[in-house]
């Protein structure tokens, strides 16, 4: 086993600590006000569409406000709406990233960071809960909060990144950022057990607690957290605790070593992105378009669109689909569906060791979503048992939650800090922000797209779909899983002549 794969948590000081538990529940904090919306989607339909009232029931005067809240006539059409809405917010999301991941490389990224945390929190307050208090129930003031709220939830992913990645280098990274990748998947099941201990009351207190949470939160992170070794006056080559492997001239190569001549090809062609180690201190963000062109960030990013089609899907219809499907109360639904998270969890951390010890990402993202086509066929035959349903679940997250958390951190800081960057800490946003991005687009066209399967098909196709779309992300990887393999092969030919 290569020494990377063990001891080097060792190298870590007090600082990584607080940079690591400050970026990690800051994204808890937002996942689990994001997590409120899926987790209440069955009180909020049952409030938009018209009540069955039998002749008993007394009469509400006067009748048309009584009404004024039911901006549907049956719960399909809601369904729709709040399938419109998810897609509005990844909309949103996603072009926020693309100028969100540029504006972290130019702007302190603490305060990027707390406004995006602070603004979020704001608006979700006014979506769910002050309208509800006054009785406002319009569309077009849902899709006007929608939007803002996913502009600047996009402000906070690409500086969390980004911050791990000015701490933690190459070395250990799939372990470390795998397990800090945990974050979404944590604070699912913190909204979803926030959203189920208050939801008795309305669901405009589950909005209220966690807007209230979250806010605070971004208080604590503007005040304590500390975006980079050099804000301590540390160097990066003695306090990121990366050892020695850090500190010569290929301390930024990616992991990814078979795209080593892409990568030296790349900087030959483009000298102005070329930087030293000396020069690491002044330099210059690169651009959008550089950034996109870095070799590597295309078909990841193309591969985590289909990948994060099926896992926003599963994040934000799961709890509606076990309450409507099998007839569960909303409340079991959204405790039941934790489990899926926590397969998530445990296929990340995992995952990304493995990949650290082979020193290869793509053969291990290749092979956990050919599993994961399994996966969803054995999870869409689940019989109506809560204890068969939880395990398919965590198997299902295993497979896609581990590989969507790997790319959207670890191989994110990968090809965030390749050789053609020389080291450019100003680009890890950037290139974060493409590929969560062009994910959120993936997943925010198929957020619409479920709703209406389901409307028209039923949800056996819409397990269908995500097994394409799962196949699709293959399909986007193989070229790379390809050439690590005969990286592989040649790295061992070598050996061989070495012996």
């Amino acid at each position: 086993m290569p020494p990377s794969c063990c001891g080097y948590l060792s190298q870590y000081t007090h600082h990584h600590l607080v940079a690591f538990l400050l970026t990690f529940f800051s994204y808890v904090l937002l996942h689990a006000s994001r997590k409120t919306f899926s987790n209440v989607k069955v009180s909020i339909s049952a409030q938009w569409t018209p009540s069955v009232q039998n002749g008993g029931a007394p009469a509400f005067s006067p009748e048309e406000t009584w009404e004024d809240n039911h901006l549907f006539a049956d719960e399909k059409q809601a369904t729709l709406f709040l399938g419109a809405l998810d897609s509005i917010f990844l909309f949103s999301y996603a072009v926020g990233l693309y100028l969100s991941g540029v504006i972290g490389d130019r702007v302190n990224l603490r305060y990027v960071l707390c406004f995006g945390l602070c603004g979020s929190a704001a608006v979700e307050f006014l979506f769910g809960t002050l309208t509800e208090w006054l009785h406002i129930y319009n569309k077009y003031l849902y899709c006007g909060l929608w939007v803002l709220n996913g502009l600047l939830q996009s402000a906070v992913w690409p500086c969390v990144v980004a911050v791990m990645g000015n701490w933690f280098g190459k070395t250990g990274r799939g372990f470390v950022f795998g397990l800090w990748s945990a974050c979404a998947s944590v604070g699912n099941i913190l909204g979803a057990f926030l959203a189920s201990s208050v939801l008795k009351y309305g669901y405009e207190y589950a909005f209220l607690v966690t807007s209230v949470v979250q806010f605070a939160g971004g208080v604590v992170v503007f005040f304590g957290l500390l975006t980079s070794p050099k804000e301590v006056g540390l160097s990066f080559e003695s306090e990121t605790g990366l050892g020695p492997v850090e500190t010569d001239t290929d301390s930024h190569r990616p992991l990814m070593s078979d795209e080593e001549d892409e990568v030296e090809a790349y900087a030959r062609r483009h000298p102005s992105v070329q930087q030293t180690e000396e020069s690491l201190e002044c330099s210059q963000a690169i651009s959008f378009f550089q950034a996109f062109r870095l070799p590597g960030v295309v078909p990841y990013s193309l591969a985590y669109a289909c990948l994060k089609l099926v896992n926003y899907s599963f994040f934000f219809w799961l709890p509606f689909y076990l309450s409507n499907n099998y007839g569960w109360k909303e409340a079991e639904a959204d405790r039941l569906s934790v489990w899926y998270d926590v397969g998530g969890i445990i296929g990340g951390t995992v995952q990304g060791l493995i990949s650290d010890c082979m020193g290869k990402r793509a053969p291990v993202l290749s092979l956990s979503l050919a599993l994961a086509m399994g996966a969803l066929v054995g999870y869409s035959r689940s019989p109506n048992d809560q204890l068969i349903n939880a395990v398919l679940l965590a198997v299902t997250g295993f497979f896609i939650g581990g590989p969507s958390n790997m790319i959207s951190s670890a191989i994110s800081a990968d090809l965030g800090r390749q050789e053609a960057l020389r080291g450019s800490q100003e680009a890890l946003a950037t290139v974060t922000g493409i590929v969560d991005g062009t994910g959120s687009i993936g997943a925010a066209a198929g957020q619409y797209l479920v709703s209406l399967i389901e409307s028209k098909l039923g949800w056996m196709y819409v397990f269908y779909f995500f097994i394409v779309m799962t196949g699709g992300s293959i399909v986007f990887i193989t070229p790379l899983f390809i050439r690590e393999l005969c990286a592989m092969w040649r790295d061992r030919r070598a050996l061989r002549r070495q012996l």
